[in-house]
């Protein structure tokens, strides 16, 4: 059987559409692995994922689909929802490890309305250019956001994190970004996505530098944070529940 996949967006927002077609081994999981992240990347409200037409070309590559899916199943406040599965499909995600926010469904048309009954997500999403007043509007924004959401408790701690994250765009990649603050199944969630491909390490020196922890600050404050390259650039995302640390 030829190694060949064929993954083709055709929705991103509000929800994103995603039909993948084709071979899936060891060979192509990496063009799954970056049309995910690239539909991810878009922060549409859900992610469906048409694997209808998709082949399994050996257990194995169950394996592979499980890894792919799972993995970015932490993305904030995007579901995601494996569309067509075929039955031993469905039975490989629901026995991964971390794979419990990923979701089956018949078609994507029953999906699609699924999501059209559920409560629409809240979300804030503003561009900003890399000036040092940038991280003083975000902290102000996520502020008002967290109070009008019932999440006065976790202000505090979200805006020293989402100033953080501003700051090293400003400090360090020097591009227009796009913040994103939402709230979803109880979690306050920030993005900032940017136009540099230098992606931030733990320990590197230099990242927040001049005016706080930087990424330690970030790690200690949060739930869970990661690093999503796209071919502009990258997003680095985080969340946080209520009584995180303050």
């Amino acid at each position: 059987m030829t190694s060949q996949l064929v993954c083709r967006p055709e929705q991103q927002l509000p929800v994103g559409v995603l039909r993948v077609s084709g071979v899936l081994d060891a060979l192509t999981c990496a063009a799954l692995d970056h049309a995910v992240g690239l539909a991810l990347s878009a922060q549409p409200e859900a992610l469906l994922i048409d694997v209808s037409a998709l082949a399994i070309s050996d257990p194995n590559a169950l394996d592979v689909l499980g890894s792919v899916v799972c993995r970015t199943a932490e993305w904030p406040a995007v579901p995601i929802v494996l569309c067509g599965a075929r039955p031993a499909t469905a039975r490989t995600l629901a026995a991964w490890p971390d794979c419990a926010s990923v979701s089956t469904a018949p078609t994507c048309a029953a999906a699609l309305a699924d999501t059209e009954d559920e409560p629409e997500p809240r979300r804030i999403r503003v561009r900003l250019r890399p000036v040092p007043d940038a991280c003083r509007q975000v902290r102000q924004l996520v502020t008002q956001a967290c109070r009008a959401w019932q999440r006065g408790e976790i202000a505090g701690t979200a805006a020293l994190v989402a100033t953080e994250l501003v700051a090293n765009v400003v400090r360090h990649a020097h591009t227009t970004m796009e913040f994103t603050v939402g709230l979803r199944d109880g979690r306050v969630c920030l993005t900032v996505r940017d136009g540099s491909r230098l992606l931030p390490r733990p320990r590197e020196p230099g990242f927040g530098d001049a005016g706080g922890r930087g990424l330690q600050l970030v790690r200690e404050l949060t739930d869970a944070w990661g690093v999503l390259p796209v071919a502009d650039g990258k997003v680095v995302w985080t969340h946080l529940t209520a009584g995180a640390a303050v």
